[in-house]
């Protein structure tokens, strides 16, 4: 579907979460290769390449996922179950960026295997700070195998 390859796939179901994160993403200067779904069996089909992504290249895999755990369709901890069992995409950095406060749900997505585990801040300038450095550290600083 994209010819380019994706910095950061954003998972995100809330309209106003998701202007929220690409302006703090704009504003730090890596909003470039950003895309957005809407709920957990989007973003399946966008990194399995399947429904309106088959078309899309497979070896363009997201340097990092930001997920939101409550989603529509397929809930945020069952989409990183099936990445963290799949041999290719288990390395793909997955941020968990969510409101939910249960430790139950930091728990079980730590167990799954999620590379962070980050709490929505309520308050709009903080929200675009943990934004920032979520960006900063995933995308400037971490390092991925090469293929």
């Amino acid at each position: 579907m994209e010819a380019k390859p994706v910095d950061i796939l954003l998972v995100e179901d809330n309209p106003t979460d998701v202007e929220l994160a690409l302006r703090a993403l704009k504003k730090s200067g890596l909003a470039n290769n950003i895309f957005v779904v809407n709920d957990g069996e989007e973003a399946l089909d966008f990194l399995y390449c399947r429904n309106k992504f088959e078309n899309r290249n497979p070896n363009h895999t997201p340097k990092v996922i930001l997920l939101d755990l409550k989603l529509p369709k397929v809930e945020g901890l069952e989409v990183l179950r099936i990445l963290k069992k799949d041999e290719e995409k288990k390395i793909i950095p997955v941020i968990v960026l969510t409101s939910s406060d249960q430790e139950k749900d930091m728990v079980e997505s730590y167990k799954l295997g999620v590379n962070s585990y980050i709490q929505k801040p309520v308050d709009f300038d903080q929200f675009i700070k943990a934004v920032n450095q979520i960006g900063y550290y995933w995308l400037l600083l971490n390092q991925l195998p090469k293929k």
